[in-house]
């Protein structure tokens, strides 16, 4: 629900009906502040009659403005705002390259290649430096360079490859590029640890729990996945330093049930951050819903669970932050947006992003190409080698711009998290070919659970003190987040 215009004073606001006696006001630029409902009536009628302590919360929050001249204000309401559209305006900042499908694991949630040496399935070399040109050809003052798979350091040659390509192209211009490595570790050696420190590449690899979750998860035919994975995070460590390694996990019907342990592995392994994503309905996973899916209701029980128990790791001196968490946080009490991806209005697939992919094409996303697997190749923007212009202005592209905007779809324009993210397209897609069931989709219906969650927390730091409140505003910030 949008409230704007009643008076001079007022900006405009979205409002989330926490509980009987409390709504959550938010602004466009990702502020909250919680007010009764008497005191939204009165915001509405005369905001002069509210306490003058509210009045100044609601000006720094940005749901108000001052009567008079406030150009320090003013200047800072319009920064925050240009910030959120630059994440997409100044050109895709984040480029995923997918050099190689093949993978020794076979994860019943994945779309990989289960054949390791099978032909077809990895970029060339020409393919790859087209590849980099058009990242090059990005606007974006700073870049992102992903690596993902499949694995893609089954094919390391490919990736020294690109690496090389990217650091010292013409086009660089002295800016500075981010890479990121996702990968399984169980390729890992020494010598790569040791080219990875001369760019600063940060590794990230999937620790879905302890040992017989892991392997269970993420079976290969020697039955020691986890045990892999954890040699290459310790080598990791030894060559690169802590904090070039995070790593994420995905939750299955089966983890539901085991969230204290999950997190207490994540614990004991050292490391710091962790990533409780749900299953994506995409690829292989799509085909085994019956044995692998859960509801968002089901998904969101594991996750207060979980997260109930990193905040109590935290109480005890041990530092691990949500990723989830976090990035949500950021959109609701962080200062400046942090640029994920997934968390943008409008959609900033195709826009903010681009993955180049094994099979020669340029897509959105990573669930786009996901998609591409499952056959419907409807959001390809066009092959490696075409012309940035060309792509971003693609048919893919506009459809993303159509449909990804909260103001074109009902159910988005009321919502009152509409500022924060939007529509996915390709998640629709998913669902129901050309059809766009916007509230039925797993992005949707994740994402209003994860901020209602959210503000339900801030509203208990808030009412009872303690460290938590502390903690969410340092989750808040962008450092530390991951692509």
């Amino acid at each position: 629900m949008k409230f704007g215009g009643y008076a001079p004073e007022i900006r405009s606001f979205e409002v989330h009906q926490i509980n009987e006696t409390l709504m959550a006001c938010l602004s466009p630029v990702g502020e909250v502040v919680f007010l009764s409902p008497i005191e939204v009536e009165q915001l509405l009628r005369d905001p002069a009659g509210l306490p003058a302590a509210t009045v100044r919360e609601l000006k720094s929050r940005h749901v108000l403005k001052s009567a008079g001249n406030s150009p320090g204000l003013d200047r800072l309401y319009a920064a925050r705002l240009s910030a959120k559209r630059s994440i997409a305006a100044n050109g895709p900042e984040l480029h995923i390259l997918v050099p190689t499908l093949q993978c020794a694991h076979s994860c019943q949630y994945c779309q990989v290649s289960r054949a390791i040496d099978s032909e077809g399935f990895s970029l060339t070399q020409d393919q790859l430096l087209m590849a980099c040109d058009t990242i090059m050809d990005s606007g974006a003052s700073s870049l992102t360079v992903e690596f993902q798979g499949g694995d893609p350091l089954n094919r390391f040659d490919l990736v020294e490859f690109g690496i090389e390509a990217l650091a010292h192209h013409h086009n660089r211009r002295g800016r500075p590029i981010r890479f990121v490595i996702a990968s399984t570790l169980h390729q890992l050696t020494a010598d790569m640890c040791r080219y990875f420190a001369q760019y600063d590449v940060k590794l990230s690899t999937s620790i879905d729990g302890p040992a017989w979750l892991h392997n269970k998860n993420r079976p290969i035919p020697s039955r020691d996945s986890y045990d892999r994975t954890v040699a290459g995070i310790k080598l990791a460590v030894e060559v690169l330093g802590r904090e070039s390694i995070s790593a994420l996990m995905t939750t299955t019907k089966t983890s539901l049930d085991h969230p204290e342990d999950i997190v207490d592995e994540y614990v004991s392994l050292g490391l710091h951050e962790i990533f409780l994503r749900p299953l994506s309905h995409y690829g292989f996973a799509r085909r085994n819903l019956g044995l692998l899916g859960y509801t968002t209701n089901a998904f969101m029980a594991f996750y207060r669970r979980a997260l109930d128990r990193i905040l109590w790791w935290n109480d005890r001196g041990v530092p691990i932050r949500e990723v989830h968490a976090s990035l949500v946080l950021n959109k609701l009490i962080g200062s400046f947006d942090a640029g994920y991806v997934d968390l943008q209005s409008p959609n900033a697939a195709g826009s903010a992003v681009l993955v180049y992919n094994y099979d020669g094409h340029v897509y959105p996303s990573d669930e786009a190409r996901m998609l591409a697997e499952a056959g419907d190749t409807s959001f390809r923007m066009g092959l490696i080698g075409t012309p940035l212009t060309t792509l971003l202005a693609s048919e893919a592209a506009q459809r993303i711009a159509r449909e990804g905007s909260a103001d074109a779809d009902k159910a988005c324009k009321a919502c009152s998290f509409k500022h924060h993210c939007a529509p996915s397209p390709v998640d629709a897609a998913s669902l129901s070919g050309t059809a766009r069931p916007t509230a039925s989709t797993e992005h949707c219906l994740r994402s209003k659970a994860l901020f209602g969650e959210m503000l339900q927390r801030l509203v208990a730091t808030r009412e009872c003190g303690g460290s938590a409140g502390v903690l969410f505003h340092a989750w808040a910030s962008p450092a530390g987040q991951g692509s």
